[in-house]
């Protein structure tokens, strides 16, 4: 099964039917009119080089049809993300992969002011470019039975790549990851199964295409399903994402924890009550977030886990299985081991260690990468670095990055749990992120940040009674905005800068 297959698939379907309310444009697209113009962007693709092609466009019509269409026409879409240095991305996503063109919007440009980089293609001018005869041939073409349409598009195998993704680079240099239409449809059909996704859902997409959450949960779930995708271009406006939430009455909504605080915050209530499905990834969920989408909205937020590299879902909380605070049972089609990092044996029950994923859903490997890839996969395994331990009943529970625990008096302390504990404490509206600072003399430190001054000695004194001595923040520094990854993540690398240095010019002040 390949994805732009299964979309022409739904559009024959559902003719009809709202494919996409665009709601930065305000155009409404059907699955007719939006099959007619992938196959037009499929057409105008075909001049460029075959292999990748880059896509830099928002959360929209256009960027679902632009990715469909690269597909369509034999190309490999390259997401690239524009929330955070759009030209170096640009620049790093062709060195990388090695290729040329890359199709972006003007308006996008000159709303992040990210200068033309060479290569760049602009979607407008392909638009304008569009002729009556293209539209004609196009719209003709749909008429045609399901077979004639896909033997007149690219076909290919399962296991070609259908997207690049790149990692956040939170910790390291972003690496370029090959997912197949098999790891992509695996996902879709074993997530959609288990918490019962179908054609009648309406979605609301506002996650961005270049994360793989946005591009598996909001775009290709919705096409696969025959869904309505409801678009927007900004997760960061609270406020308008709320007003289509009370107006377009999506049924399901996924997100990170970031972003649903700032939707808590700025909706009224019952601007989400037609959520059947609510489901927030990419980052840990607080009890405090869950219970404030229960009060104000009679919504249950449920967590999940995934990564870029497993296409994205592993585990998910449903209606039926939910026990908050782990991040759910293991989706149908995955297996989940969890391994000792030190012994690399099976843990036992509620034994902290390594999170290790297999099954269709694992990439097909780094880009031109092959040690790491290496590093990655071991004998179909995929090790995830991040930690965690299945409980009595299956569920799992996520214990941090494994490069977020450190080593303290020959003690493996998790950086996630010792934040999970001091958020407990905080005054309603701060924040926090817990880092390590090295010392050469001391060894390694904790030190906390946090986005308001705190009463420390008072929280210290509560966090004793949960977390031993060696766990506790040594040191309390104010960030006000810390900083985010364009996913809603926060950046631990640049909070881990931004602490030495302000360390280092407190000691440098004496």
């Amino acid at each position: 099964m390949l994805l732009h297959q299964q979309f022409v698939r739904s559009a024959k379907k559902h003719g009809k039917k709202l494919a996409i309310i665009d709601k930065t444009t305000g155009s409404k697209v059907t699955y007719s009119r939006a099959l007619i113009g992938a196959l037009i962007i499929a057409s105008k693709f075909k001049k460029y080089d075959k292999g990748f092609i880059g896509i830099m466009i928002p959360t929209s019509a256009g960027c679902t049809l632009a990715t469909v269409g690269a597909l369509m026409s034999g190309r490999i879409p390259v997401m690239i993300n524009y929330s955070t240095g759009a030209e170096a991305n640009s620049r790093y996503a062709q060195n990388k992969c090695g290729f040329k063109t890359i199709i972006t919007s003007k308006a996008l440009l000159e709303k992040i002011e990210c200068p033309v980089v060479e290569g760049m293609v602009f979607l407008e001018d392909i638009m304008k470019s569009v002729s009556t005869g293209d539209k004609l041939k196009a719209a003709l073409k749909t008429k045609l039975p399901v077979s004639m349409i896909l033997n007149s598009i690219h076909k290919g195998d399962e296991n070609d790549t259908a997207a690049i993704l790149f990692t956040s680079g939170s910790e390291k240099d972003p690496k370029a990851v090959q997912l197949t239409h098999l790891n992509l449809v695996s996902n879709i059909v074993n997530f959609g199964g288990y918490v019962d996704l179908n054609e009648s859902d309406v979605l609301l997409a506002n996650l961005v295409f270049f994360h793989i959450f946005g591009l598996t949960v909001n775009l290709w779930v919705a096409l696969y399903y025959g869904m309505t995708m409801v678009t927007y271009s900004n997760p960061l406006e609270y406020k308008t994402i709320s007003d289509i939430a009370r107006d377009e009455k999506p049924t399901i909504m996924v997100g990170t924890p970031s972003f649903f605080w700032g939707y808590l915050q700025k909706s009224e209530p019952g601007d989400f009550k037609s959520l059947r499905l609510m489901v927030a990834g990419a980052d840990k969920c607080p009890d405090a977030l869950r219970d404030g989408w229960m009060k104000k909205h009679g919504v249950t937020l449920l967590e999940g886990y995934g990564a870029t590299e497993t296409s994205p879902v592993i585990t998910v909380n449903s209606q039926e299985f939910n026990r908050p605070g782990s991040v759910g049972k293991v989706i149908p089609g995955v297996q989940v081991r969890i391994e000792n990092f030190e012994t690399g044996e099976d843990c036992k029950t509620r034994e902290v260690g390594k999170i290790m994923v297999k099954g269709d859903l694992i990439m097909k490997g780094y880009y031109n990468d092959p040690e790491l890839t290496k590093e990655a996969l071991i004998d179909g395994w995929y090790n995830t670095g991040d930690m965690g331990y299945f409980d009595e009943d299956d569920y799992l529970w996520h214990a941090g990055r494994f490069k977020r625990f450190v080593k303290i008096g020959g003690e493996m302390v998790s950086l996630v749990k010792v934040e999970n504990t001091l958020e407990q404490f905080l005054p309603e509206g701060v924040s926090c992120c817990i880092v390590e600072l090295y010392d050469e003399v001391k060894g390694s430190i904790i030190v906390a940040t946090v986005t308001k001054e705190v009463n420390k000695t008072e929280i210290l004194k509560k966090m004793m009674d949960v977390l031993p001595n060696i766990a506790l923040p040594r040191q309390f520094l104010v960030i006000e905005d810390l900083p985010m990854m364009g996913t809603g993540k926060i950046d631990f690398r640049s909070v881990t800068k931004i602490v030495e240095k302000m360390v280092s010019d407190s000691e440098a002040k004496g």
